[in-house]
């Protein structure tokens, strides 16, 4: 198998320190974006690396901020194990550490590809940076594997970069505590103030004067897999019969036997599109004609305050409750009376808090970068974010148009 292991060029000074950031899926892709501006403008030599874990999902995401993969690590697999994951990942990983040490290694989120990296870079003795550390369930389960990853990445990561006051109260509650631990708010909102003034104008062009009020649909969470998936379906089916001015779109997953599910249920119904997995900058589109939002996903959730719609969301527990105490989400499990009760509630009432996005302020990846140089011996520490200020949530709209 042939890796591309040779960087294009970047303009950054000879002696700006070398940092891999390395993902395999799109919802790290989109939160690294823009750390790599961030980096330079830090003084640092970022190189972005794909892992595969997710073919061309990471090109497919950091296209709309005008980047491309430095370097694509191409792991080919067969089994589609966790296990067969990790040992591609580190193996790859390893081979590209044996031709370019860097002076870091930044891994983001909860992912099998960020468990892996980071530990092949600690095992090589480089310094890793965690984006997103401290997110907490409690619950070794729910959701798995992200919480055992990222517990594992806690004790690899030199580096912890807190996305809120409440992530770094969870690594203090486990020992990790002082200057190692920065808060620096979330960077999908550095994201989405570059993405969604276009996805409004989007919006605004294929709404055309439609009236129908709109439900968004995901769901993709190992623990839902089977039972979990039909009861969210069903309870669209439900929903659709229950309001006649209501259209659903329903994006499935890639894995066929969870699109099968979804399909199993919903196939036929009226008002309702199921969609294959779209482009982020599509994705975002949608959301923007949405009314309310049914999913299971951690990203959906930060994203949606930025956005304007609430999220109903299908877990039992949430790493993210930030959005639950600001009124922007529900969490209802995978109960199908209480997602009924939570969706036609917000269908019935469509107030919205008045505050902004509890996850960040937009400058998320300022704030990191220049906590990576710090990490590295240039420049001072940055100050941690206080968390979200009292502003409206016209304000928050504002600044992303």
């Amino acid at each position: 198998m042939h890796h591309d292991l040779s960087p294009s060029p970047k303009p950054t000074a000879d002696n700006a320190p070398l940092v891999h950031v390395i993902v395999g899926t799109r919802p790290e892709a989109v939160k690294v974006a823009p750390m790599m501006t961030a980096m330079r403008r830090a003084g640092l030599n970022p190189l972005l690396i794909d892992t595969g874990q997710q073919p061309g999902r990471v090109a497919e995401a950091i296209a709309p901020f005008g980047l491309t993969p430095d370097i694509g690590l191409d792991i080919e697999r067969r089994a589609g194990s966790l296990r067969e994951l990790i040992n591609l990942v580190s193996d790859a990983v390893d081979r590209l550490l044996d031709t370019q040490l860097p002076a870091a290694v930044l891994v983001q989120g909860d992912t099998t590809t960020a468990m892996a990296v980071a530990l092949t870079a600690h095992l090589r003795q480089v310094p890793v940076v965690h984006l997103e550390a401290g997110l907490r369930t409690g619950d070794p389960r729910n959701p798995f594997p992200e919480e055992t990853n990222r517990r594992l990445i806690a004790d690899l990561a030199d580096l912890h970069l807190a996305p809120t006051p409440r992530a770094a109260r969870a690594l203090a509650l486990e020992g990790r505590d002082g200057h190692r631990v920065v808060v620096t708010g979330n960077t999908v909102v550095d994201a989405l103030a570059t993405l969604l003034p276009a996805a409004r104008a989007r919006t605004a062009s294929a709404q055309d004067g439609r009236l129908m009020r709109h439900l968004v649909v995901t769901v993709h969470r190992r623990e839902a897999w089977g039972e979990g998936v039909r009861t969210v379906a069903g309870s669209v089916r439900e929903l659709l019969a229950r309001y006649p001015d209501l259209r659903a779109s329903v994006v499935t997953h890639p894995n066929p036997v969870v699109a099968a599910d979804v399909e199993s249920v919903l196939a036929g119904t009226d008002r309702c599109d199921l969609l294959p997995p779209q482009p982020y900058d599509d994705m975002l589109t949608l959301l923007c004609s949405a009314d309310v939002v049914l999913t299971d996903s951690g990203g959906l959730q930060e994203e949606a305050p930025s956005i304007g719609v609430p999220a109903v969301v299908t877990r039992w527990t949430t790493e993210r409750p930030e959005g639950v105490e600001a009124g922007w989400a529900d969490l209802v499990g995978l109960d199908r009376a209480a997602i009924l009760e939570a969706v036609s509630r917000r269908l019935d009432d469509p107030t919205r808090p008045d505050t902004g996005n509890p996850y960040g302020d937009g400058a998320a990846a300022d704030r990191s970068a220049a906590a990576v140089r710090w990490l590295l011996g240039g420049g001072a520490r940055p100050e941690d974010w206080a968390g979200p200020a009292m502003t409206s949530h016209a304000d928050d709209l504002a600044s992303t148009r």
